[in-house]
């Protein structure tokens, strides 16, 4: 079984979507990061950077942090998601989702969703930023149905809980054809719908 230690986050989800897309046994562990319980030593042992989501494989006592790694993990253990002769081009978006789609997004929740009013030169630089990567998402969904190419995999499920908040952005999701596309197709995917709503508390994925 796989425990998963997480909090209700684009990165939470990108894990809780995973396991029901492969049908695995698991639990969710919360860890309240208003709280700051993922300061706590012993969670630190197993996420040195303090950071959500963890999980534990009891199965092998397996435990792994870094939301990309657990994809990447539960897809090959699964055998699902993240096929073998397109792991390449399955990386790539992957690691841009990790290194850069995620971060300049989290970064715009910051100034314009959560913070707004208190620095102008942020909520601008993070809201093109933004804006540049739905255009960027649109451009490559526009030669391919999904990011990594025609089949849906990890690199999918790691970039959709971002663009789920979608209003929070203020960008217009409609606007971007293509994504629009993307976002409204995984979005009725049973195991998406029910691995989004990550607390069990009848949490709908936002309509495009």
């Amino acid at each position: 079984m796989i425990e998963l230690l997480t909090a209700n986050t684009p990165n939470g989800k990108k894990i809780s979507i995973m396991l029901e897309e492969i049908k695995f046994e698991y639990k969710v562990t919360i860890i309240n990061i208003l709280k700051d319980e993922q300061f706590k030593p012993e969670f630190r042992e197993i996420s040195p950077f303090s950071k959500i989501p963890v999980i534990i494989d009891h199965d092998n006592k397996q435990s792994l942090f870094e939301s990309g790694a657990i994809l990447i993990y539960l897809g090959e253990k699964s055998g699902k998601f993240y096929i073998k002769e397109k792991r390449t081009i399955i990386n790539q978006w992957l690691m841009g989702q990790m290194a850069y789609v995620g971060p300049m997004l989290g970064q715009h929740h910051q100034f314009h969703h959560y913070n707004p009013g208190k620095s102008e030169f942020g909520e601008k630089r993070y809201f093109k930023i933004a804006t540049q990567i739905y255009q960027d998402l649109d451009n490559r969904l526009s030669i391919s149905k999904f990011l990594a190419g025609k089949d849906y995999t990890i690199a999918d499920i790691a970039t959709f809980p971002w663009i789920a908040r979608h209003e929070w952005h203020d960008i217009g999701l409609k606007k971007f054809v293509n994504l629009y596309r993307w976002y409204k197709e995984i979005s009725m995917r049973d195991a998406v719908q029910r691995g989004y709503d990550l607390l069990k508390k009848g949490e709908i994925i936002p309509p495009a």
